[in-house]
Formats: C-alpha cells, sequence, structure tokens
C-alpha cells in the first residue's frame, strides 16, 4: 500500500523518468528501498505505465492519427512508419512474455540495477559523442527498426531503461539526436499498452483506489513536460548529462547497498 503523498511522489517520478533515458521502472524501485517504503508492487506500477501511455498518446496524437489514416490515404510515409513501429514492437513484446516472472522478482535487485544504470549511462554517452547527427526518423531502415526493438527488450531490467536502451541504439545507427527521442517514444506507445492489458489484472482489486488515481493523473501531467522537455533540450545538446545522472545514481545505490550490507 502507498500513502498519498507516496502515490504522488513515485507519479511524479514516473512521469519525470519513463521518457528521460534514466529508468522509470530503476526508480519506481529505487525510491521505496532507499525510504525503506514497503515496495508499492506491480499493480501500482501498472497504474503509473497507463499514466504516461496516455501522455504518449496526448503528444503525439496527430502523428498517430496521421498513421491510422494513411492506408486509406495513400500517405506512403505514415504506412511506413507504422509498419516500421510494429517491427521494432515486436522483440520487446516476446521477451517481456518470456520474462514477465524474472521481472517480477529477481530482477528488482538494487545492486542489479545499478549496474544496469551504470552501464547503459556509459554507453549511452560514448555512442552519442562518436555517431554522428546524419540520418531522420523518415531514414530509418527496417534493419535499424529491428536493432533498435531489440535493444528494447532489455529494458526488461530495472536500470536499462526503455527509452534509453532505443535511444543509444538510435544514436548507434546515426539518427540525430531528436529523432532517436521521437522514434522511441512512438514506439514505446504499443510497447506499453500491451504491457497495460497482459499486467491490468493486477489493478482489479486497486483500480478505484484515491493513491492510484492520484499516482495515475501525476504520471500523466509530468510525462508529458518530460517528453516535450527533453524533445527541446536535445534540438541543441547532446545527452551527457543523463548518462552522468545514471552513473552518479549507480554510485549512490551501490554505497547505500554496501552499507545496509
Amino acid at each position: 500500500m502507498t500513502s498519498s503523498i507516496q502515490a504522488l511522489i513515485l507519479g511524479t517520478i514516473q512521469g519525470l523518468t519513463e521518457f528521460l533515458p534514466v529508468s522509470s521502472s530503476a526508480h519506481l524501485v529505487l525510491t521505496p528501498w532507499l525510504f525503506r517504503w514497503s515496495d508499492q508492487g506491480l499493480a501500482f506500477d501498472v497504474a503509473l505505465h497507463l499514466g504516461t501511455l496516455l501522455a504518449l498518446i496526448i503528444y503525439y496524437w496527430p502523428q498517430w492519427a496521421k498513421m491510422a489514416k494513411s492506408p486509406l490515404n495513400g500517405d506512403r510515409a505514415s504506412q511506413r512508419l507504422l509498419i516500421l513501429l510494429i517491427v521494432a514492437s515486436v522483440p520487446g513484446a516476446v521477451i517481456g512474455l518470456a520474462f514477465e516472472k524474472q521481472a517480477e522478482t529477481i530482477f528488482r535487485s538494487p545492486l542489479l540495477i545499478a549496474i544496469a544504470m551504470a552501464l547503459l549511462g556509459i554507453g549511452l554517452w560514448y555512442f552519442d559523442q562518436v555517431s554522428p547527427q546524419k540520418r531522420t526518423i523518415g531514414e530509418i531502415t527496417f534493419i535499424d527498426a529491428l536493432l533498435i526493438g531489440l535493444s528494447q527488450a532489455f529494458a526488461i531490467i530495472p536500470g536499462v531503461s526503455r527509452s534509453g536502451a532505443t535511444i543509444t541504439m538510435a544514436r548507434i545507427v546515426s539518427i540525430d539526436r531528436q529523432d532517436a527521442a521521437n522514434f522511441s517514444f512512438l514506439m514505446a506507445t504499443p510497447i506499453i499498452a500491451g504491457a497495460g492489458l497482459v499486467e491490468g489484472r493486477h489493478l482489479i482489486h486497486e483500480a478505484l483506489s484515491p493513491d492510484v488515481i492520484l499516482g495515475f493523473l501525476a504520471s500523466v501531467v509530468f510525462g508529458l513536460a518530460a517528453i516535450a522537455a527533453l524533445i527541446r533540450f536535445v534540438r541543441t545538446r547532446t545527452y551527457k548529462p543523463f548518462a552522468w545522472y545514471r552513473v552518479a545514481l549507480a554510485l549512490l545505490v551501490i554505497s547505500i547497498f554496501l552499507k545496509r550490507g
């Protein structure tokens, strides 16, 4: 169970960190661990992820509407993007279902999360620095989409970060920073929606809880703010601050873990 204050804090954290490449799942596990709160469980996590799903749909509604209409109006660019997103979504969905039980147990270890945070942070920093920004979302190939989708599958481990993994892979294949984020967020929509349907059973007894609703609303509001802020930020800057934040948080978690024994 969570209190109203905890629900608000966790909803805010989810909204801010789902789209920044810093791992929302890691923060949802680490925050209760750091403050010695009882784990909020997957049911509450699902509600927060549905909140960020709504934020995604609101922000990218014009793009999704164009893709939905594309089979009827012959918009080839939107048709192609829709197919690429389907291709990119399959690996994450398959591996997510295969490792569902591990996601609920061993993958929630603070030490494992810290290691994943640090390794992906270093990878994000390195590849963002060395890869050119020479391709846009319209130049993503089917091989690129498959590689980005495969990278998303590693987000089953809290600390890796769905957006962190997919943005890093998009930068590896030379997609510019802004479109790396846009493609990452667009492909997150079906994955989060699918996970919400699969895990929705956990919400049966909590769906009308005021704390769950409060967390959900906070994740919507702060999710929208985070999407807009990141897209604007990477137009002129690199992902370096997020990479070093990941490493710094990982070192903090490891030090606390060792101190607590």
